[in-house]
C-alpha cells in the first residue's frame, strides 16, 4: 500500500491555516480544502461534557422538530392592556432585562415617548425624571410572550398583532409597525411620533381588528414561505410579505371599516416593513414551541436591548446569557456615520432564531442594497449558517440554493466547535435619544453569550 501511495498522484487535504494551501495552489497541486477551526478557547471541557450527554441528540431533534412544525396564524389585533394585562406605568422593552441607568439612548428615547403617549408626563424632561426615579416598571418583552423591534417598547394603549400556533397551541404578540425614519422604536419621541402612535391607537388598530374578525385567521407560515420565493428575507426586506398581507386584509378592511379603509391601506402599503412585526410574532411563537426540552442545546431566543446581546437556550429555561452588543457594520443615511450609531438593539433577531433574516439572505439578493456587501456575500452568509444549525426548514425554502430549506435551530455546541457566530442583519439606531434611524447593516453576537450558555449546559448534565 505504501508503494501505491508513492507511485500515484498525491491527494492533498488542507485544513486550518491556509499557508500550505496557498503554496500548493501556486504550484497547481490539486487539493481538498476543509474549513476547520479549533473550538472556541476555553470551551473544550464543557464541550466534551455536553456532547457526551445522552439526552442531547433526541432532545435537539425534538426541539428543532417543534420549531419547524409550528403553524403560526394571525388571529387578532388587540390592545396591549387587554392581552398582556399591562397596568399603567409598566413598559415592556426589547432584549434581556435592563435598568434605566444602563439603558442606551434609543431605549431611553422610546421609554420617554411611551410615557408621553400614556399621559404619564407632560414633557420629555418630566418623563426622563420619572423614569430615572424608578416611577415606571420595565420588563423584557420576551417574558410576556412578546417581541418588539429595535427598542421594542410596548405600553398599555398600543395595539398588538396576536399570533397563534395552530400546531402546538402557543400564542405570541408584537406591536404594530410605525414605518421607517423618526419612529418610537428607534428612540424618537417628537410630536410627529406621538401623533402617529395616537392615530395607530385610534384608527389603525381598531380597523385591523374589525378586518380580521371578518377574514378569520391568516396563515403566516404560508405568507412567509411565499415571500421568500419573491425575494424577501423577512427581517430587513419585507416588501413582498407586506404586499401579500395587504392583499389578504384589503377586502376585510373595506367591508369592516369603509370610512377608514383608504387611509389604513395607504399607510400599510406605503410601509414596506408593515409585515415585519407580524412576522416577528410568527417567529416568536415558533421558537417558543421548542422551549424547555431538557438536554437540548438549541437557541430559542436571541435579543438585544442596545447595551447587551442575550440568548436563551431550550434546555435552560428562561435564563439569559449575555455579552456586549456590537455596533453594526453597514450603510448610513445622509450624513450619519459609525460615530452616530448605537450598539445593536431589538427583538427582531427572533427572525434569525427561526431561520429567517440573516440566515435567509441568499433568498433576498436585493437586501445588500440596504445593509451593504454584495450578492455573493449574502449567499455565503446563508451557507455558513448551515454549519451551526440543527435543521433545514421544510416550508421556508431558498430558490437560489435549489429550494434548500433555510438553516434553522442554532446549536450552542456547533457555535463553540466551529467558532462561527450567527449572522444578523439589522437597522441601526442613532445613539442619541430622539435621533431615530441612522442606517442598516450586519452584526455578529458576542461569543461570550454562547460560551456562557455552554458552560451552564455542562453543569446541567446529569451525573452518572
Amino acid at each position: 500500500m505504501t508503494l501505491s501511495m508513492l507511485s500515484g498522484e498525491p491527494r492533498v487535504i488542507t485544513a486550518g491555516a491556509d499557508v500550505l494551501g496557498q503554496a500548493l495552489d501556486a504550484q497547481a497541486v490539486p487539493r481538498v480544502a476543509v474549513d476547520w477551526r479549533p473550538p472556541m478557547p476555553g470551551t473544550e471541557d464543557d464541550l466534551a461534557r455536553v456532547l457526551a450527554d445522552p439526552r442531547r441528540t433526541a432532545a435537539n431533534a425534538r426541539a428543532a422538530g417543534r420549531l419547524v412544525s409550528a403553524r403560526p396564524q394571525l388571529v387578532a389585533v388587540r390592545p396591549a392592556h387587554e392581552v398582556l394585562d399591562l397596568p399603567p406605568g409598566t413598559f415592556l422593552h426589547a432584549g434581556p432585562p435592563i435598568e434605566w441607568e444602563r439603558a442606551s439612548g434609543p431605549m431611553r428615547g422610546a421609554l420617554i415617548g411611551a410615557m408621553l403617549l400614556e399621559g404619564l408626563a407632560s414633557d420629555a424632561r418630566e418623563a426622563e425624571d420619572r423614569l430615572a426615579a424608578g416611577r415606571a416598571r420595565l420588563e423584557p418583552c420576551h417574558h410576556h410572550r412578546t417581541v418588539g423591534p429595535m427598542a421594542g417598547v410596548v405600553s398599555p394603549s398600543m395595539w398588538m398583532f396576536e399570533v397563534r400556533d395552530a400546531e402546538h397551541g402557543g400564542t405570541a404578540y408584537c406591536s404594530l409597525n410605525e414605518g421607517l425614519g423618526k419612529v418610537l422604536r428607534y428612540g424618537a419621541y417628537g410630536p410627529e411620533v406621538i401623533g402617529r402612535l395616537r392615530w395607530m391607537d385610534e384608527v389603525l388598530g381598531p380597523a385591523l381588528r374589525a378586518a380580521l374578525e371578518l377574514t378569520g385567521p391568516l396563515d403566516l407560515r404560508a405568507l412567509i414561505a411565499q415571500a421568500l420565493q419573491m425575494g424577501d428575507e423577512l427581517h430587513n426586506r419585507n416588501r413582498a410579505a407586506t404586499s401579500l398581507l395587504v392583499r389578504e386584509l384589503a377586502p376585510g378592511l373595506v367591508e369592516a371599516a369603509p370610512a377608514r379603509a383608504a387611509e389604513v391601506l395607504r399607510f400599510a402599503a406605503g410601509n414596506d416593513h408593515f409585515f415585519l412585526n407580524a412576522g416577528m410574532a410568527a417567529c416568536k411563537v415558533s421558537a417558543d414551541a421548542a422551549r424547555d426540552v431538557p438536554g437540548s442545546t438549541m437557541v430559542v431566543a436571541m435579543a438585544r436591548n442596545g447595551t447587551d446581546f442575550g440568548i436563551q437556550v431550550s434546555g435552560l429555561g428562561g435564563r439569559w446569557f449575555t455579552g456586549p452588543a456590537g455596533v453594526p457594520d453597514g450603510l448610513y443615511l445622509g450624513a450619519y456615520g459609525p460615530a452616530d450609531a448605537n450598539p445593536d438593539i431589538g427583538d427582531s433577531t427572533i427572525t434569525e432564531t427561526a431561520g429567517l433574516g440573516g440566515f435567509a439572505m441568499a433568498a433576498a439578493p436585493a437586501i445588500v442594497r440596504f445593509v451593504g456587501g454584495d450578492v455573493s456575500e449574502a449567499t455565503a452568509a446563508t451557507r455558513s449558517m448551515y454549519e451551526i444549525t440543527l435543521a433545514e426548514h421544510p416550508a421556508y425554502q431558498i430558490p437560489g440554493l435549489g429550494f434548500r430549506g433555510t438553516p434553522v435551530g442554532v446549536d450552542v455546541t456547533l457555535v463553540a466547535r466551529t467558532g462561527v457566530l450567527p449572522t444578523v442583519n439589522t437597522g441601526i439606531a442613532g445613539r442619541v435619544a430622539g435621533t431615530g434611524q441612522v442606517g442598516a447593516g450586519l452584526v455578529t453576537p458576542p461569543a461570550s453569550a454562547f460560551t456562557e450558555a455552554l458552560a451552564a449546559l455542562a453543569r446541567a448534565v446529569p451525573v452518572g
